[in-house]
């Protein structure tokens, strides 16, 4: 492209409104016309029109002649947040974190009464269950199900558990409602959950959940070891910590906790 072209295509007003836009940024929540103008560079008129423009786009606000931002301006930033594929930034931190700890790790979402593989990274020895992308498995009997359940609507809940019992798995699987209610509180109070054998025997499992940009639980990451290498002590000492630390950083690229009211 050329300059001319460049020169053609560029629209100083929007650089300039994006510039007045940027200058709040670690300035206070209200700044007169002098100050932007000193920000920028730009003229104190040419500051006000952009300013009123906002305003009336509901982007900005005034009070005692100074202006504000108002929370719509986070609109243009979820803009690109919900533009973000969920797997597009989880994949990588997943693969560094099974690389770390040498263990399979594993992301899903709740359909109905299931959890749904979404990604799966996956180093040295396979489960004898299939965990590809599109598994389902029951979601009272994983960890990854207790997550999603403990964060998920109370109808979405009932829905699930019904009266029960529910499909023992194992011998571990809990199947009382009630019983499981209760975990699902435990769950929601500390934020993760691990499992001992109650979807396959031999294999242990901890969960944490992945929040959007609305606060709302869209996934859950988990890993899973095999009893003999791994006691349930391991498996909440060692491994939970840093996989509770990876959903947080998950979380975070997806814009968890930045919303304001």
């Amino acid at each position: 492209m050329t300059d001319e072209h460049e020169r053609r295509d560029h629209l100083q007003t929007l650089e300039r409104g994006l510039q007045v836009i940027a200058a709040f940024s670690g300035r206070g929540p209200l700044l007169g016309l002098s100050e932007l103008a000193s920000a920028t560079g730009l003229s104190k008129p040419i500051v006000r029109r952009i300013m009123l423009t906002l305003e009336r786009l509901g982007y900005a606000r005034t009070s005692d002649g100074r202006f504000g931002l108002t929370p719509k301006v986070l609109a243009l930033g979820y803009a690109y947040l919900s533009s973000v594929r969920l797997t597009d930034v989880a994949r990588p931190l997943m693969e560094e974190l099974t690389d770390k700890l040498g263990v399979g790790t594993s992301l899903a979402a709740l359909d109905g009464s299931d959890v749904v593989y979404v990604d799966r990274v996956q180093r040295g020895r396979i489960t004898s269950v299939n965990l590809a992308v599109g598994t389902r498995l029951p979601a009272h009997a994983t960890s990854m199900g207790h997550v999603l359940l403990a964060f998920a609507a109370q109808t979405d809940v009932d829905a699930v558990l019904g009266d029960g019992p529910l499909e023992a798995l194992t011998e571990s699987t809990l199947t009382d409602p009630a019983a499981l209610r209760e975990r699902l509180a435990v769950v929601r109070e500390r934020g993760w959950d691990a499992v001992d054998q109650e979807l396959e025997l031999g294999r242990r499992s901890a969960a944490a959940p992945v929040f959007d940009s609305d606060g709302r639980a869209i996934a859950a990451l988990s890993l899973s070891c095999g009893t003999l290498a791994c006691t349930m002590q391991r498996l909440t000492e060692e491994y939970l910590p840093p996989l509770r630390d990876t959903a947080h950083t998950i979380s975070e690229a997806l814009g968890a906790g930045a919303r304001t009211s």
